[in-house]
């Protein structure tokens, strides 16, 4: 492990030179590589480094205790010891999180879609909450959201959103979100007070890069229409709003946010650019999906994932048993208590595997 961790300060010490070199400041590309490069493993360069510094003085502490001290001088050395021994394991931990393959979308923005699956009017308005809980989360990490395409409801809920979420690692904590989730609650429409359970679809693809994606024009048909608002009212006049439909593999995507067609089209090609590169991804990890047999699948999007209980308060992740009775937080957006145990059980899975 150490031997690969000092190739990898060796690499970003190279990557300084290279960076500094006129030839490469002059080339954008080779540039933007690089610098790319030397981002990713920054953090591992920087942990590796404090973990020498750390054995260092752990070193030169035992020393010490080969030397005659005085017992007072001596128990001072002890403790010292005791607390660089805490932090270089601690630091070994770190390092081995750092070492583990990175999933290369992980940097990447994210295109959500949010859909009422079971229960009707109260899954849509559910579909609502998810939708104003995630813009909320993004707020807080200083993300931006973008709506693509909302099909309301008249009550006020979403039958569907997509959006985009623009984000330095938003697919990093995000991904995690796929999945069934079901609320259960006591319905606007029910006059009975009685709890019923709906559920709605999260879906996180992320953002692909038209170099990943290689999308011929001949395989796409466009089609144009007149947006329209909640119960099917027309909002405009014009014929803005744009389907596009990839022939090869029958995926459709419409928008109609924008006034302008031309925007509503460059709207949809990132959301059909983002579906084709997860099909292929899909239909890739299925070729090894051991990824999807840890704690945290973050691939079928038929699980049930998580319960949110409004009497109680509580949600509950059924992926790794955990419940917090903090619904009206959660739902304000501050679900990285969630987001972290998800991103702690996937790591310690995968170094479960990586030790296999």
């Amino acid at each position: 492990m150490f031997e690969r961790l000092q190739a990898i300060e060796d690499r970003y010490e190279k990557l300084n030179s290279l960076l500094s070199d006129p030839d490469v400041i002059s080339d954008t590309e080779k540039l933007k590589a690089y610098s790319k490069e030397q981002s990713d493993i920054e953090d591992t360069v920087q942990v590796y480094r404090e973990y020498k510094r750390v054995n260092e003085e752990l070193n030169d502490a035992k020393s010490m205790l080969e030397e005659k001290l005085d017992n007072d001088m001596a128990e001072m050395v002890k403790m010292e010891i005791s607390e660089l021994q805490d932090k270089e394991e601690e630091l070994v931990e770190k390092l081995k999180v750092l070492l583990l393959p990175k999933d290369p979308n992980d940097e990447k923005n994210v295109i959500v879609e949010i859909r009422g699956a079971a229960g009707g009017d109260e899954a849509a308005l559910f579909a609502g909450d998810l939708y104003r809980m995630y813009s909320r989360y993004a707020e807080m990490q200083n993300w931006k959201t973008e709506v693509i395409e909302a099909n309301y409801t008249e009550l006020g809920g979403y039958k569907e959103i997509i959006f985009i979420v623009n984000g330095k690692g938003a697919y990093s904590r995000l991904k995690y979100e796929n999945g069934a989730h079901r609320v259960q609650r006591v319905p606007q429409t029910e006059s009975g007070g009685r709890i019923h359970t709906s559920t709605a679809t999260v879906a996180v693809l992320p953002e692909a890069e038209e170099v990943e994606v290689d999308i011929h024009e001949k395989d796409i048909r466009v089609d144009t229409f007149a947006s329209s608002g909640p119960g099917g009212q027309s909002v405009n006049t014009t014929m803005s709003a744009v389907r596009l439909t990839h022939l090869p593999t029958g995926i459709v995507v419409s928008c109609q946010d924008e006034k302008s067609q031309i925007k509503n089209k460059e709207k949809a090609m990132k959301v059909l650019r983002a579906r084709i590169y997860d099909k292929f991804q899909q239909e890739a990890q299925q070729e090894y999906d051991a990824n999807r047999k840890s704690a945290v699948g973050t691939g079928d999007r038929s699980e049930r994932i998580r319960t949110y209980n409004f009497p109680q308060n509580r949600v509950t992740d059924h992926r790794i048993g955990l419940t917090i009775q903090k619904l009206d937080q959660i739902l304000q957006g501050k679900i990285d208590e969630i987001i972290d145990a998800l991103i702690i059980e996937d790591q310690t899975e995968r170094m479960k595997q990586v030790g296999e």
